[in-house]
């Protein structure tokens, strides 16, 4: 199990930070080009990566994954969306649902929310007894533990913001009728218990934090600053030791195009992997 550490996670991050749009949009897109060329090397090579995203309501996880979004191709990447357990799983072991929507080997999948609700709504709402969402510490750990031996990467996030922040966003979705589909009762009745969830949220990451699978709690006050941290780190953990050098064409296919499409020497050495 990931050692507890001393104090408050939270507390520490500066919510001031912010960027400035013009690097912002330039970051982005050099970003996203960069994930397009990572999922094109998972899917030729055969790696996988499962992406968590935790926060408070309206934190900003959604905007930042359709950034992501944005640059995969939807046959190798699926976003999960996690809400509460249907009632067929309340008879089973609570991880039981997830398993399914884990990827297959060359595939990405980013969790909207995930496992880690066992450890915070949860317990929180008092859904579970204490004695069963403190075991799920070891058994998230387990569990993630596991996915790693297999061969798939796991990246967590945690967007952290304020609650004036927090309200604000509230107050910005109820005026805007293309956001206000996103609002519920829980995002204000939860507000009452920002210092449970909060003590909830710290123990979380000080519990399931580990070396194959740490986790990483960004400043989310500022909306841009997030969503470039976010996406950053992942594109680091998603590349690092990957060959992303764009994949080789086989050598039919290279000649059946040249029936139609004149390639030079140097292209064709090149599509094909040989050095000239």
């Amino acid at each position: 199990m990931g050692k507890k550490a001393a104090g408050s996670v939270l507390e520490d991050l500066p919510l001031d930070k912010s960027i400035k749009r013009s690097a912002y949009d330039k970051k982005l897109k050099k970003l996203q080009l960069k994930l397009t060329q990572i999922q094109q090397a998972y899917l030729f090579g055969g790696q996988s990566a499962v992406v968590v995203f935790e926060g408070w309501d309206a934190a900003g996880k959604g905007g930042t994954i359709r950034r992501i979004s944005a640059a995969l191709d939807p046959r190798s990447f699926k976003v999960w969306p996690i809400g509460a357990p249907r009632p067929w799983y309340l008879d089973r072991h609570w991880l039981v649902r997830f398993w399914p929507m884990l990827p297959p080997r060359g595939a990405i999948s980013v969790f909207d929310r995930s496992w880690y609700g066992r450890v915070l709504v949860e317990r929180v709402e008092e859904l579970t007894p204490p004695k069963r969402w403190k075991a799920a510490f070891q058994e998230i750990n387990d569990f993630e533990r596991m996915l790693s031996d297999h061969g798939t990467r796991v990246i967590k996030i945690f967007f952290h913001i304020s609650p004036d922040e927090q309200l604000r966003r509230l107050e910005e979705r109820i005026h805007d009728p293309l956001k206000r589909w996103k609002l519920s009762y829980e995002d204000f009745r939860n507000r009452s218990k920002w210092e449970a969830y909060e003590d909830a949220i710290n123990d979380m990451l000080a519990q399931t934090s580990t070396k194959r699978a740490p986790w990483l709690a960004i400043p989310a006050n500022d909306k841009k600053y997030a969503r470039i941290t976010a996406i950053d780190e992942i594109v680091k953990r998603l590349a690092k030791g990957v060959d992303l050098s764009p994949p080789t064409l086989d050598d039919s296919v290279l000649e059946a195009a040249q029936e139609h499409i004149e390639l030079h020497p140097s292209l064709l050495d090149s599509l094909s992997g040989r050095t000239a």
